[in-house]
């Protein structure tokens, strides 16, 4: 039998993208997120007495890499190091090997160059393991390195593949790094793929488990729902992976009704909501409320409401941060506006880059701006859609 933990794109030091609006008390928490929620993964680690870590690809962010990132993940691979727990790493996409990493590990971890290596692994109980991957060199990475893993016959023991890429049946994915097919990776007849790089927790298939975890700690709300790792647990005839949540602060969206009558009412109706989720830890929410009475308010009193729900948030121990508010009144057209538009207009990219164009080329303010690859279209859409109706309104 052997046990691990299966994780991926920590990310450390990018969630705050975007978010210096918030109170210093808010701010500070989703600074410490990813922090947080590796810590957990560690504490987890400690308390399974796992035999070892994968971490597949993404400790870091590019963009926001500091020095504080590599020592604190020192110190938990020391803790590791102190139960015997192995870690095995792979760079990826977001930290490659070319931007360098200037700590010196512990001797428990152990690093995949930008060649595929395979590297064995006895565990207390004598189970031998054998662990393939490779990292990348730069940030970008097209060719097609399955083909490079060796097949696990010949060796007997537990066959782990370790990889950074993108499923080939994967939607809506813009960056679509060392692509594979599940036939591919079947084809070497290993036990388990740890895979990385998709923030989106998915099986690809139970034949030979094959997983991404999904990050450990979600950005913005194109990452809802729970984030954490996987526990694996098993031997040469079946391996599971259990699902186990680590994240620090969630993102979610919810939609709720009222006829409440009034911004006090509004208010109230918004505060309910919030204490109903408050039990499930901290969270960032887009909220769509929708009034069920001809009553509409104007939109400086929806803004007055907006602020006050947000302060009510600072002091909070659990806080539940209404970052976007949407209210619909039943006079709002039942018909939406981007259906004004023709499919090809909605499609278009360039369109979408111009727009955007001026306010990404802008230093001031393209510093607090997810990345231009990270837009929702349709997200944008929307929003926009629902701004102009509360101007129409006002």
């Amino acid at each position: 039998m052997i046990k691990f933990i299966h994780c991926a794109d920590l990310h450390l030091d990018s969630p705050f993208k975007s978010r210096h609006h918030l109170s210093p008390s808010i701010l500070n928490d989703v600074k410490q997120s990813g922090y947080h929620s590796f810590s957990r993964i560690v504490d987890e680690a400690i308390k399974e007495q796992v035999d070892f870590i994968v971490i597949a690809g993404d400790l870091f962010d590019q963009q926001n890499r500091t020095l504080r990132a590599e020592v604190f993940l020192r110190e938990q691979f020391n803790r590791l190091e102190q139960e015997q727990i192995f870690v095995y790493i792979i760079h990826g996409n977001h930290d490659p090997l070319s931007i360098g990493v200037h700590t010196v590990w512990p001797d428990n971890v152990t690093v995949f160059s930008d060649k595929v290596s395979t590297y064995q692994l006895i565990t207390k109980y004598g189970q031998v393991v054998y662990l393939h991957g490779f990292s990348y060199q730069k940030d970008a990475s097209y060719e097609n390195k399955v083909d490079e893993y060796p097949e696990s016959t010949g060796n007997k023991g537990i066959h782990i593949g370790v990889l950074h890429g993108t499923y080939a049946q994967a939607s809506g994915v813009t960056q679509r790094y060392t692509e594979f097919n599940i036939e591919d990776l079947n084809s070497k007849l290993y036990h388990y793929w740890a895979l990385g790089h998709i923030h989106e927790r998915a099986m690809i298939s139970e034949l030979s488990q094959i997983h991404y975890p999904g990050n450990i700690q979600a950005r913005h709300f194109k990452e809802t729902g729970e984030k954490g790792y996987l526990l694996v647990e098993g031997d040469e005839a079946k391996l599971e992976a259990t699902f186990r949540p680590t994240h620090y602060i969630k993102f979610e969206k919810a939609a709720i009704e009222t006829k409440a009558k009034g911004k006090h009412a509004l208010y109230e109706a918004i505060q309910k909501f919030k204490d109903s989720v408050r039990t499930e830890g901290k969270a960032f929410y887009q909220l769509d409320v929708y009034v069920k009475h001809d009553e509409i308010l104007k939109q400086e009193e929806i803004n007055q409401v907006i602020q006050l729900i947000q302060e009510y948030e600072e002091n909070q121990t659990n806080f539940v941060f209404i970052e976007q508010l949407n209210v619909f009144f039943e006079q709002d057209s039942e018909v939406a506006l981007a259906n004004e538009f023709n499919d090809d207009i909605l499609e278009d990219d360039q369109i979408l880059e111009d727009a955007l164009s001026d306010l990404y080329l802008n230093p001031k303010a393209n510093r607090f701006l997810e990345p231009f690859s990270d837009v929702d279209k349709q997200e944008l859409i929307d929003r926009g859609e629902a701004i102009l109706k509360r101007r129409m309104r006002g």
